[in-house]
């Protein structure tokens, strides 16, 4: 072990997450010694705006010259958690090269370039650790990466965006249609001012590149991942979904078969014996399968000020005990295959359809003949809502390839028949 016994950091940002860091860095600080060999000193904060008040704040350890951090050889560990791909790209891959271990946040960041970053970091022999990225508080990524290492994975999915959950809990327990819960979250500061990265799946598309790449030991981006969003989940939807023991979830799947990865998020119905579906509010949950462990599932809070520094702080310690031992860059990239990522097309789900319909005698049966030709396999019919003229019809099939359910949808909303298709959700 080295004689050195303080190990110093600058932590890069210090918004919600950092200001978080840096308290519990501060409310930690004795435990450092006994947790990992030596104490930690916060040494430089890099800021946009040096004159901003940040209660609870040293003010002296402000700075707006990133130039400064990188020079300075004591500074060993750099946290980044300004979010963005730049200027955070372009300053994690300088840390590294400067012979810094870095810790990040940036899911945005990671599930475009980790791939760069991480071979960065394996060149200079440094940690990139980055628990912080995926469910906050839940650990993960060192699960996934170390704990669960002696299993072959084959299905990782999971609730990773905590304000969608919390809107279609509201839905499903209070009745609220989408619009009145989205603002229900803005209030409780759930949803951002522009929740667009939320409620169209694109935050929980990120984290599920990350978790595929790790769970898979092979490279996926957050382009590989198909995403929908919840905005067109209704109040009727739920209320079906009540019918048939089940709650609707944003989840992120990720599966890894014999024809390639599958790597989607969108909203889907899954039946009240899952565990994952009792997860409320703004939780995350992230459900794993492994050939030797089985099901396991992890559970807690995805996001917010500390239960992200809990993430961030874990990992620097986990960076300080390397430095001690004089083993950074240990457990680098693990994406060792190239796995292909199967086209969504052929991706086989159960869907769940509500539509619209005249109500006449030979509509159903054109109904089954669409399908039919389109190799899709009804499983359940529902009419509801019989008027004269009209009638809903709710059809549960079985497991069909994406491209065929969306052709034979092409040809049933130019029928006349159907006045309308008011939901498509797949079902888990």
């Amino acid at each position: 072990m080295e004689n050195r016994k303080v190990i110093k950091l600058a932590l890069l940002g210090c918004g919600t997450v950092g200001g978080g860091v840096y308290k519990l860095a501060e409310r930690q600080s004795r435990e450092f010694r006994q947790k990992t060999g030596a104490d930690l000193e916060v040494a430089k904060i890099l800021v946009h705006n040096l004159a901003k008040k940040r209660d609870g704040i040293d003010s002296a350890l402000l700075t707006d010259s990133w130039k400064e951090i990188l020079d300075d050889r004591e500074i060993r560990i750099v946290v980044e958690v300004m979010g963005g791909i730049e200027p955070a790209r372009t300053m994690i891959l300088e840390a590294l090269n400067a012979g810094k271990n870095v810790v990040t946040a940036n899911k945005d960041l990671l599930a475009e370039h980790g791939q760069e970053l991480l071979a960065a970091a394996q060149l200079n022999g440094k940690d990139l650790l980055f628990e912080a990225a995926v469910a906050g508080g839940i650990p993960i990524i060192n699960p996934l990466k170390q704990s669960l290492a002696g299993n072959e994975i084959d299905e990782v999915i999971g609730i990773v965006n905590g304000t969608t959950n919390y809107i279609l809990t509201k839905m499903f327990e209070n009745g609220l249609d989408f619009n009145e819960a989205l603002a229900g979250a803005a209030e409780k500061g759930y949803a951002e001012a522009d929740p667009t990265a939320d409620i169209e799946g694109l935050d929980a598309g990120r984290k599920m590149a990350i978790m595929a790449s790790i769970a898979f030991h092979s490279r996926v981006v957050f382009s590989d991942v198909y995403t929908e969003g919840i905005a067109e989940i209704t109040a009727t939807d739920i209320k079906y979904a009540k019918e048939f023991d089940s709650v609707i979830k944003l989840l992120g799947v990720a599966r890894n078969t014999s024809g390639g990865i599958e790597v989607a998020v969108y909203p889907m119905l899954i039946s009240n014996d899952h565990p994952i579906a009792s997860v409320r509010g703004a939780f995350n949950a992230v459900f794993v399968h492994g050939d030797a462990v089985g099901d396991t599932m992890f559970y807690g809070r995805g996001a917010g000020e500390f239960p992200t520094a809990s993430a961030v702080m874990g990992d620097v310690m986990e960076v300080m005990r390397n430095i001690q031992y004089q083993c950074t860059g240990r457990i680098s990239c693990t994406c060792y295959q190239s796995t292909p990522i199967k086209s969504f097309g052929d991706v086989k789900n159960k869907f769940f359809l509500r539509l619209q319909v005249e109500n006449r005698p030979g509509v159903l049966a054109d109904i089954a003949k669409v399908f039919g030709d389109h190799k899709v396999s009804i499983a359940k019919v529902i009419q509801k809502n019989v008027t004269a003229s009209e009638a809903e019809l709710v059809i549960v099939t079985e497991k069909v390839k994406e491209y065929h359910m969306k052709d034979a949808l092409t040809e049933l909303t130019g029928m006349p028949s159907i006045r309308e298709v008011s939901s498509v959700i797949r079902e888990y």
